[in-house]
């Protein structure tokens, strides 16, 4: 069930103790390596960090009215979980990317999906290299990522459209042609017609 905790304090304080040990621990690394641009507070039920709309006013593009994410962190049903929304952005869920190249070093399991990594505690996580993932995105690398990611985005979109359209064209243009109308006889041939079966025909 999503909080509806409206301060990060909040939230905390409505966590069972193991759990908001192990949240307090992830969010004083992350607190420790973020931009100063970022900011902290409740998103999506969830203690989120963002880029601000005095500093991005467009917001984020799904609903615009609601700062840009960065990064979240949550307790959930079934474990924890760190969002590197940064990771989603610039496609790194690649198996060859710089956080998943670098988590393989540390000899600890990795539970990722596209940006969201689950861990059932804290332990479960390499914290210095969370540091570093957070330090090595400041606000304005993440916001170049992000708009370069909304191009691609729009680029293939506007080649799926093309493709689509390709076969109509296609099936259009191989259908065959209407079949064209017999010429209409001319006014001598209609007389000429009319008076053969006007005329007596010889008897034997």
């Amino acid at each position: 069930m999503q909080s509806k905790a409206a301060t990060v304090e909040a939230y905390l304080a409505e966590l069972p103790p193991d759990r908001r040990a192990a949240i307090q621990t992830v969010r004083e690394v992350i607190l420790k390596n973020l931009d100063k641009d970022y900011e902290e507070g409740m998103q999506y039920g969830m203690i989120g960090y963002f880029v601000p709309h005095r500093i991005f006013p467009q917001g984020y593009h799904c609903d615009p009215s609601k700062p840009l994410n960065f990064a979240a962190l949550a307790s959930q049903k079934n474990g924890m979980s760190l969002y590197m929304m940064c990771e989603y952005t610039s496609c790194n869920d690649q198996p060859d990317s710089w956080l998943r190249r670098e988590w393989a070093k540390t000899g600890k399991k990795m539970d990722m999906g596209k940006s969201c990594i689950r861990f059932k505690k804290v332990e479960d996580l390499p914290l210095d290299l969370i540091g570093e993932a957070i330090r090595r995105v400041p606000v304005q690398a993440y916001l170049k990522q992000y708009r370069a990611a909304m191009a691609l985005n729009e680029e293939r979109k506007a080649a799926a459209a093309t493709s689509k359209s390709k076969p109509a064209k296609a099936a259009r243009a191989a259908s065959p042609a209407k079949a064209a109308k017999a010429p209409k006889a001319s006014a001598a041939a209609k007389r000429l017609k009319k008076s053969a079966k006007k005329a007596p025909s010889k008897r034997k």
